[in-house]
């Protein structure tokens, strides 16, 4: 099976040469790195070259990079039913370039689109509807980049008396968040519940 996804990978680079700028075989998958310019024509290729046919769209999501200078990875999954085979389809963006949008090619990528907008905020160029998908339409930031706070900058509840939704700074008033970061290596200054039968 690796033999056949290599030759299909060098096939692909072979005949998209620019475009794609590399591929690999990892745990029966085949990864394919583009340009991210170049997505439509890769993506289109492998709709239907005659050895690719990946015409079943699988998903879109992005993955957070903060320390590169194309902090954003744009990752594509396609399956051929024809071959059963699947690829992985990967290419980098920055927080100000947008990334073609595939769909003309793949209509499902739509919602995933607009995840990856909401969720990391990577730009789609061309995208019929580019809006928030799964925050609320005041929302700042975006929740799955790995520079948000944990805890988010607001809060929200019903509050009974206004009988409306409210909206409020993130307040963090519980004793429990009271930690002393040491290492468990290390130790702690105090005695461990269940430690005092230790033997000191």
């Amino acid at each position: 099976m690796t033999d056949k996804l290599q030759a299909l990978g060098e096939h692909i680079a072979a005949s998209l040469p620019g475009s794609v700028t590399g591929f690999d075989v990892a745990f029966g998958d085949l990864n394919v790195t583009a340009r991210a310019a170049d997505i439509v024509k890769v993506m289109t290729f492998l709709q239907g070259d005659a050895r690719c046919l990946f015409w079943s769209f699988i998903d879109v999501c992005g993955v957070d990079y903060p320390g590169r200078d194309n902090r954003f990875d744009v990752v594509y999954h396609l399956l051929s039913p024809r071959h059963v085979q699947r690829v992985r389809v990967k290419v980098e963006t920055d927080e100000a370039t947008p990334v073609p949008s595939i769909t003309g090619l793949f209509p499902g990528a739509d919602w995933f689109e607009r995840e990856a907008y909401d969720m990391y905020g990577i730009l789609f160029s061309d995208h019929p509807d580019l809006r928030r998908l799964l925050t609320d339409y005041g929302f700042e930031g975006h929740p799955l980049r790995k520079d948000f706070p944990t805890t988010g900058y607001v809060e929200v509840r019903y509050d009974d008396q206004e009988k409306r939704v409210v909206y409020e700074k993130v307040k963090l008033n519980q004793e429990m968040r009271q930690f002393d970061f040491l290492s468990p290596w290390e130790g702690t200054d105090y005695v461990l519940p269940g430690d005092e039968k230790a033997k000191q």
